[in-house]
């Protein structure tokens, strides 16, 4: 068995008859027959059966026509995957990053993307996790990085980072070096919004204890917390990697729990749609990233 029979076999069934796969295939007719017939005495199985408008497949015909067009769809992939290897990347990536993520790493990534792959283009596009979700579902995105994403058959997530959640205060607050879940309702709060990850997060952990947070603000964006808490308005949950932005010069920190409440960084790709080398060679780029800087 070869390549060149099963194409001869899978176009003759598509066509539904030896003439018609002879002119898609630009062949002559007994050299099809020939090839068809060599694959039945080497199967021991009759493939094919005509009728008065052509053949069609038998059982064992059937059955072979399912393997053969995995082995030919298999054999092209490979083809051409190995003959990119010895070309240089080239085309684009749309690379999905939350404002947090981008706004530390945009540069670095960019800057080494250029690096191992000149003769290709990266997009970078910013959103919240929830977006960018979305963008990966519909076509728009081939690779995101997210937090805490709700599982989906659509897309494959692999883990890049867990960290803590803290409590953020202004410098004038007196606090401990470790807070309890209970004593965060004595907090004013600023959360992000209903939508965003961490407020998901810090949700799910504390509203099955009946633990009600005095939220007197809720905003779009951690930076946006970040900034009320520094000009002193109130306090806020957020993950240990907010402490690098520069906006936190005067604040403090103190760890919660136990539990610890921890968010989960991912790299999520489309499971429809398939990867190219542009693609494997990006994912291995982001995989690299340090994203507690």
């Amino acid at each position: 068995m070869d390549l060149k029979q099963l194409e001869y076999f899978i176009a003759v069934v598509e066509k539904g008859s030896f003439s018609k796969a002879a002119i898609y295939l630009d062949l002559a007719q007994p050299s099809i027959s020939r090839k068809i017939a060599l694959l039945e005495d080497e199967l021991g199985q009759r493939l094919l059966e005509r009728t008065g408008r052509g053949v069609r497949p038998t059982e064992a015909g059937q059955a072979l026509l399912a393997h053969a067009k995995v082995m030919i769809d298999t054999a092209a992939m490979a083809t051409f995957q190995i003959k990119e290897m010895s070309t240089a990347v080239t085309g684009k990536v749309v690379v999905g990053l939350p404002h947090r993520v981008a706004e530390g790493l945009c540069v670095p990534l960019v800057q080494e993307f250029r690096n191992r792959m000149p003769r290709a283009m990266i997009s970078v596009v910013k959103g919240l996790s929830v977006s960018l979700r979305d963008g990966l579902i519909n076509g728009r995105i081939d690779l995101a990085v997210l937090f805490d994403p709700p599982p989906t058959p659509l897309l494959t997530y692999e883990k890049l980072m867990r960290e803590k959640l803290i409590l953020i205060a202004p410098e004038h607050y007196r606090l401990k070096n470790q807070i309890s879940l209970a004593e965060l309702a004595e907090f004013p709060m600023i959360l992000p919004g209903q939508s965003n990850p961490i407020r998901n997060l810090v949700d799910a952990v504390l509203l099955p204890q009946n633990i009600c947070l005095n939220i007197i603000a809720e905003v779009g964006a951690v930076y946006t917390a970040l900034k009320l808490v520094e000009s002193g308005v109130g306090c806020s949950i957020l993950p240990e990697s907010a402490l690098n932005h520069k906006h936190t010069s005067n604040i403090k920190f103190a760890q919660i729990g136990p539990p610890v409440m921890r968010n989960l960084l991912v790299l999520a790709t489309p499971k429809s749609r398939p990867t190219n080398r542009l693609h494997q060679e990006t994912a291995k780029l982001l995989r690299e990233l340090d994203f507690r800087a």
